[in-house]
């Protein structure tokens, strides 16, 4: 009879989950939180201290101590936080509804509640809260139409605020994913004390992004993560995920008004941009401009912008992490190690007062870099024929990021519908 019964379980899984395509999880960086990294944060601490009273700059830090921010990134408030303060995904993806089926009781004043999923903190964790290792228990998320999309999904997955708590507690093997409520794909997850994330084949969202208040009468989308098997804790039953985050698109953005230079040499807004434009584009190879199509547009809402303001009293209104290219022909930009993950760029320098970026009419200092803190619609040219660069405001600046793009869908296609 077990035989049988077990046959059965095997054909129905088949059934079930045969046709949906299998996702396996990459190891992104292992976790360390034990005493000689906490150590190293305090060094890190006492050096931004430093730094912030005059007594150090950036310019004559050490080789140790430029290697003390390369490893431990000078945006991030704590060794607990998933991302730093600089400009990323989140900064313009703004907020999305997060629900579970059940969360494990709090206990001595710690708590294992669904916001703990979405917190930025790698110290706190959502547990299941039903009996057994919680197969069936869900995580659901809902965003807006106008969000931005999703590429990948990254996950914390176990109690990762230390190694012991890790192996106490179960954590999840596989998980089964819905769009809208349709089966998408399965996800595998490694049983290491790491960082992991799934690229996804498509881009999730809404794609036509050329009209955001059109965009914004379109359904809203969701995902939900099913827990199909888990790893089973040295201890305890309760399946854990410390956190869960997202990657995408549309965010690293200029904001209206911007002024995009055309293949004649005229000028259109950014927001008034449409995909079949021909604009003008630097081609970093020949130093030579040329004509490229514009292929795709986005638009998103921004909370957090610099206003970099040149000798000339010009001035562009963009994200923290928008690159812009240097007269040394090298990408800069406000939080230089943002930019180079977020764009996938091998170097990217940081751009300060005084720096000189490259334009139309030749090199153009910056005198002053300066804070916005009203929310913005903002405009980004996502893909183009040719070249990855464009003019904003005369400035040489370039795409959202190629590399995302490799297999986006027409704009006319939604992956959400």
């Amino acid at each position: 009879m077990k035989t049988y019964l077990s046959l059965l379980v095997l054909c129905c899984h088949t059934l079930i989950y045969g046709q949906l395509p299998e996702l396996h999880a990459t190891v992104d960086m292992p976790f360390d939180f034990g005493t000689e990294v906490q150590q190293k944060w305090k060094q890190r601490e006492v050096l931004l201290d430093a730094i912030e009273k005059g007594t150090k700059n950036w310019d004559n830090l050490s080789v140790a101590e430029q290697s003390l921010f390369e490893k431990y990134d000078e945006t991030y408030s704590s060794m607990w936080a998933t991302e730093g303060d600089g400009c990323s995904w989140y900064c313009g993806a703004g907020a999305y509804e997060v629900q579970t089926s059940s969360a494990l009781k709090a206990s001595s004043n710690i708590t294992y509640a669904t916001q703990n999923l979405t917190d930025f903190s790698y110290q706190t964790a959502w547990v299941e809260g039903v009996d057994g290792d919680g197969i069936g228990e869900y995580i659901d998320v809902r965003f807006k139409a106008e969000h931005p999309r999703v590429t990948t999904i990254r996950i914390a997955n176990g109690y990762v605020k230390s190694k012991k708590a890790w192996k106490n507690n179960s954590r999840v093997k596989s998980l089964k994913m819905y769009v809208n409520q349709v089966p998408y794909a399965l996800l595998h997850l490694k049983d290491v004390y790491a960082l992991q994330s799934f690229t996804l084949p498509t881009p999730l969202g809404h794609a036509d992004r050329s009209d955001f208040e059109k965009l914004k009468e379109k359904g809203d989308w969701s995902i939900r993560f099913e827990i199909l098997s888990v790893y089973k804790g040295l201890k305890y039953e309760d399946t854990v995920i410390s956190e869960l985050f997202f990657d995408g698109l549309d965010v690293h953005c200029l904001s209206g008004g911007t002024l995009i230079t055309m293949e004649d040499a005229t000028v259109k807004t950014i927001e008034s941009l449409k995909t079949g434009d021909c604009i003008r584009s630097y081609n970093m190879e020949t130093h030579q401009y040329e004509a490229s199509e514009v292929l795709e547009i986005a638009t998103a809402t921004h909370e957090h912008l610099i206003d970099i303001v040149f000798s000339n009293q010009k001035r562009i209104r963009c994200t923290s992490d928008h690159p812009f290219l240097s007269v040394s022909n090298t990408w800069s930009s406000y939080t230089p190690l943002k930019t180079q993950q977020e764009y996938h760029l091998s170097k990217v320098v940081p751009l300060t007062e005084g720096s000189s970026l490259l334009t139309e009419e030749g090199p153009l200092q910056i005198n002053r870099i300066l804070p916005v803190v009203t929310p913005e619609i903002t405009y980004t040219i996502v893909r183009l024929k040719k070249n990855h660069t464009f003019l904003a405001n005369g400035v040489i600046t370039r795409i959202e990021n190629p590399k995302s793009h490799k297999h986006i869908m027409n704009p006319s296609q939604e992956t959400t519908e």
